[in-house]
């Protein structure tokens, strides 16, 4: 039978690394007590203990005496208070009461100065006084309309435009009201029954010339200042 001439080498390091796996680590670890088990709120952190002097030293101040404390004896007052508190009351002004108000026939009070019903804005320094926003936004539409009644003058006298006067502009409406009287007579006095086209024609166009003439009457009374083209 072969036999290896490696036989005696790999037998002899085969016992000398018997069971390697045995001793991976340390040979002998400290098994815990059964004593030690974990218990409640044991990982939370802990706060040191307070000190007795700390303490001691962050009291507030009492406003009131100790117990231990001792009044103060034989302190007296050479004051009379009696007749200082009578010189008081016979000198003094007599309190004014407040005024009040009763809105039920039982006799309920209440106070008249949260009422509402004292006028306190009258008595104000500023009562009556227009305010400085109010003038100055006047004084800045005063200057805006003078410059745009400056901007069409010169608009107009390059355009040769005139402007109407008080008394023509006044004339002028006078003669457009007196038209329409007159065109309002011409209307009442036709007939009831209007029976025929000529006189339709003719009460439409009354009514037409009418509705111009008002149409003219509004707009020179809405507006002051009229322009007219110089032919």
């Amino acid at each position: 039978r072969y036999i290896s001439t490696f036989r005696p080498s790999v037998k002899c390091e085969a016992e000398k690394n018997k069971a390697q796996w045995k001793t991976m680590g340390p040979a002998k670890v400290a098994v815990p007590s059964p004593k030690n088990f974990l218990q409640k709120h044991s990982k939370e952190p802990k706060l040191p203990a307070r000190k007795k002097e700390q303490d001691r030293k962050k009291l507030p101040a009492l406003s009131v005496p100790r117990r231990t404390d001792r009044p103060v004896m034989g302190i007296q007052s050479k004051n009379n208070f009696i007749n200082t508190n009578a010189v008081a009351a016979i000198t003094g002004l007599p309190k004014k009461p407040q005024p009040i108000y009763v809105d039920r026939r039982q006799g309920d009070k209440y106070l008249l100065e949260t009422s509402g019903l004292v006028p306190k804005y009258i008595k104000k320094k500023e009562y009556g006084v227009t305010p400085k926003y109010v003038i100055q936004r006047n004084e800045e539409m005063k200057r805006a309309q003078k410059e745009y009644e400056d901007s069409i003058l010169e608009h107009l006298k390059k355009r040769a435009m005139k402007r109407l006067s008080d008394e023509e502009r006044r004339s002028l409406l006078q003669g457009l009201k007196k038209n329409w009287e007159e065109l309002y007579r011409e209307f009442q006095g036709l007939s009831v029954e209007i029976d025929t086209i000529p006189k339709k024609i003719y009460k439409e166009k009354l009514e037409t010339q009418m509705k111009q003439l008002e149409h003219d009457i509004e707009v020179i009374e809405k507006h002051k200042v009229i322009y007219i083209a110089n032919e």
